[in-house]
């Protein structure tokens, strides 16, 4: 994995771990009278940058903002706000997991034979 990968991956940990704030925060609000779910977006973002180079991934940040009211993204819905922190949950492993393999694998070739 080259290191321009590696920072891709890391800053789509970044955007995935405001997800999950964002997704709790809307869950704990779930019952609190005309509250407005927040929303994270970074993935567009981030293939926007990644096509500009690392500097450009590295100065992103993810987006947070209150769904417009009166629009159907408003309507907090607990089902999806469940699934949305399931499926947030799953991606974040699984970049977890592959770098991991990946520190994994550059410690092997760095020990050699020992």
């Amino acid at each position: 994995m080259d290191g321009s990968t590696a920072i891709l991956m890391i800053k789509a940990l970044d955007g995935l771990n405001a997800r999950s704030v964002v997704t709790a925060e809307n869950i704990a609000n779930a019952s609190t009278p005309n509250y407005r779910p927040m929303r994270t977006t970074f993935e567009a973002a981030l293939k926007e940058a990644a096509v500009r180079g690392d500097d450009a991934v590295r100065a992103l940040t993810p987006t947070v903002e209150q769904a417009v009211a009166g629009t159907p993204d408003a309507e907090l819905r607990l089902d999806l706000e469940m699934s949305t922190a399931s499926g947030t949950a799953m991606r974040y492993g699984a970049l977890v997991t592959v770098l991991n393999r990946q520190l994994q694998l550059d410690s092997l070739a760095l020990q050699g034979d020992k």
